[in-house]
């Protein structure tokens, strides 16, 4: 999603089994630090989803053996007051035919920037056909209230297509950039990916 002319003027590419964020029309592009990074990054078994450039913080920290958590303690929200954007992440972990996942918000403490509220929400056992979503803001406003509360329920479908035009349909029009959707066989690692970008 974006909401300026700079966030808008993305899209997503592949990268190994990964993928980064580019610039659509490199001749607009004002400030690249918060808008050109790698949102998936995938470690051995583990799948890293974010927002932001922490996708390469909880990589670099995970090699190291740190945990999700502790690799994000190094982060706090996006710098960019008054909205101060909730840096969201998400990782699952898949092993011996079975997977968890765990999905992260870094956000202020109502608009406070001097503190930094973090919570992490841990899956485990995950029921088939059932998700949760997470995003970074409440609602509109200004500025921008934080999402609250745990990551909402959703339902996920066996077919991947029918998955990605139902996301991409419920996005705001106007503020949508690329969508990225991942399906993973727990059985074997394979996977099927879907990417959509506004900008063609």
């Amino acid at each position: 999603m974006g909401r300026s002319e700079n966030s808008r003027n993305r899209i997503f590419v592949e990268e190994g089994a990964g993928i980064r964020t580019q610039a659509f029309d490199p001749s607009k592009l004002v400030d690249p630090s918060l808008i050109i990074y790698a949102p998936v990054r995938v470690l051995g078994n583990k799948t890293i989803v974010t927002n932001g450039d922490q996708t390469d913080t909880i990589y670099e920290g995970m090699d190291k053996q740190l945990t999700f958590e502790q690799s994000l303690r190094s982060r706090e929200f996006e710098p960019d007051g008054p909205n101060y954007t909730p840096r969201i992440s998400g990782i699952m972990h898949i092993e011996n035919g079975k997977y968890n996942y765990a999905m992260s918000i870094l956000k202020s403490n109502n608009g406070d920037p001097s503190s930094c509220s973090r919570y992490t929400f841990a899956y485990e056992n995950p029921k088939a056909g059932e998700g949760h979503f997470i995003h970074t803001y409440k609602c509109d406003g200004n500025p921008l209230p934080s999402f609250e509360g745990e990551p909402k329920r959703i339902a996920v479908p066996d077919c991947i297509d029918a998955f990605t035009e139902s996301l991409w349909n419920n996005l705001n029009e106007d503020n949508k950039v690329s969508l990225f959707v991942r399906y993973i066989n727990i059985a074997d690692g394979t996977y099927e990916t879907r990417i959509i970008n506004k900008n063609k």
